[in-house]
């Protein structure tokens, strides 16, 4: 795989059957990856004819299905064959069955996708099989093709192709880790309130330890010396802030007037009505600074792009916050809290940016770009066991409360779930009628959507107090963060394709550090 590989690389699907899923994934490589690789499907027991499910659904998603076939994978092992430099299977059987020898010696891994097929109800039901298998492939193969080939030795692409365990079931360790936090919080609350109590400034150090734990090794990838090339992402940068700071307060303001002011109030305590809606203002007065990293990894997002907007959002910030929460709530006065504000900027931003440059450039020193991947692949794990740490953290600082007052969260929810849907699509959909690169438009709208909880939760207990409903309110935003934000994740990645279809103009790409 070195960078004097002119020829596209040969990739083969395998299943059982090369009727349904390996067909998709056929189809995928040879759009998202036209140019640079060749996509070929094949089956181990072939059924001789294509589902036609998947058919409609590639025909619906302009896709052309006349040369689409169901063979063996005998025809790539005979003379004449491709040289294969990938088999990937995406079914269970086949990844047990003893293959042929396939000519060239490809790299192997085994991307296990549900079968749409075997899927019984009714035409309905099997088209979302279909069009959940089709998304999940389309995330795979997105990842694969961001691949840099050309820089990784054949064991660390190896070891890349590899679906892992927790990126697998992600969504499932995320409801546990969730349910664990609220039990734990619930059945020992005075080890939580001990663990809650470790703060400076409302900033709670544990997760603080974590979150560097989850972002250091996404910045340990950053190259500063490519930062000065995020100025060709100008579009993306506008859609951001504009999003950020011309929106987004804005229309959390007339959601949470709309839902808890109006359409809820008969269901909330009279009496904090104006401070939840209050709260809900603070949260979204404040756009995220650290956790963006962890989304915008887990999208394979431009990381100089992402760090350099997040950089600039803290810089108005310090200008823009009080301004807006004071014109929205009607305050000639707003209490900004200093020392949260910029514990939380040097906590988050600046140490850590520091500690992975440090780090960076001791890893390189000593063992180059190959000490650098083999540092990446083990600190990756760490991020993502410290994500599910937080969870639990979070959930079970909230655990009693969630218990005891569970109609009043799950109601102040709902604004914040719109808002967060609507922001993360307005910026994704702006980016690409610009015609911004999807790996941009990623970051952007997950920049757009998300929200400083630390400085809104102390934001709120300074104007409002600990026990308000304002309090209540950006504690609900702590909550709802990480598994709705997954949630954006998983969007990004599904619609890549979909992105990438209908892009304006063409866009430049920043090179990629991984």
């Amino acid at each position: 795989m070195s960078a004097a590989t002119h020829r596209p690389y040969n990739v083969l699907f395998l299943c059982t059957g090369n009727s349904a899923r390996s067909i998709l994934a056929e189809a995928i490589l040879n759009r998202l990856g036209a140019g640079r690789f060749v996509a070929y499907s094949a089956g181990s027991q072939p059924k001789g004819e294509v589902n036609p499910h998947a058919l409609r659904l590639l025909e619906s998603f302009n896709y052309k299905i006349g040369d689409f076939r169901s063979k063996s994978w005998d025809e790539f092992a005979q003379a004449g064959a491709p040289q294969l430099d990938f088999v990937f299977t995406v079914c269970d059987n086949a990844a047990g069955e003893v293959c042929p020898i396939w000519p060239g010696q490809p790299m192997t891994a085994h991307w296990g996708i549900p079968d749409p097929a075997a899927v019984e109800g009714s035409d309905v039901e099997i088209g979302k099989a279909f069009i959940e298998a089709y998304a999940r492939l389309n995330n795979r193969i997105g990842v694969f093709t961001a691949l840099p080939f050309a820089s990784l030795d054949r064991l660390s692409l190896q070891t890349k192709l590899r679906m892992s365990l927790f990126e697998r079931y992600l969504t499932l360790w995320v409801a546990l880790c969730m349910a664990a936090g609220i039990a734990l919080g619930f059945a020992v609350p005075d080890l939580f309130a001990g663990i809650a109590a470790m703060e400076i400034a409302q900033v709670n150090l544990p997760v603080a330890g974590l979150i560097w734990l989850m972002i250091i090794p996404m910045l340990v990838k950053i190259d500063f010396a490519a930062l000065g090339e995020v100025g060709k992402h100008w579009r993306g940068i506008g859609v951001t802030l504009f999003v950020n700071w011309a929106v987004k307060p804005f229309s959390m303001a007339l959601l949470a007037w709309l839902f808890i002011g109006w359409l809820f109030r008969a269901y909330l305590p009279a009496d904090q009505i104006n401070s939840y809606i209050a709260g809900l203002i603070i949260l979204a007065a404040a756009p995220c600074t650290a956790m963006v990293f962890v989304w915008s990894n887990l999208t394979k997002g431009e990381p100089h792009f992402t760090l350099s907007q997040v950089a600039l959002n803290d810089a108005i910030m310090v200008i823009a916050f009080a301004p807006i929460v004071g014109l929205l709530l009607g305050l000639s006065a707003i209490i900004v809290p200093w020392e949260t504000l910029l514990l939380s900027v040097g906590l988050y931003i600046i140490v850590p940016v520091m500690v992975a440059q440090i780090i960076r450039r001791a890893v390189l020193a000593r063992s180059g770009e190959r000490g650098l991947q083999s540092l990446s692949q083990v600190l990756q794990p760490l991020s993502l066991v410290a994500l599910l740490a937080t969870l639990v953290l979070l959930f079970g600082f909230q655990g009693e409360q969630i218990i005891a007052q569970p109609l009043v969260i799950a109601l102040l929810a709902v604004p914040i779930l719109i808002q967060v849907y609507f922001n993360a699509g307005l910026a994704y959909v702006l980016n690409r009628w610009s015609g911004e690169a999807q790996n941009v438009a990623g970051p952007s709208a997950l920049i757009g959507a998300s929200n400083f909880f630390e400085l809104a939760v102390a934001a709120a207990i300074s104007l409002f107090g600990l026990n308000s409903g304002a309090a209540l309110a950006t504690v609900v935003g702590v909550l709802i963060e990480v598994p709705v934000m997954l949630s954006v994740v998983y969007g990004v990645n599904a619609s890549r394709g979909w992105y990438e279809r209908g892009l304006r103009k063409p866009v430049t790409q920043l090179r990629d550090p991984r």
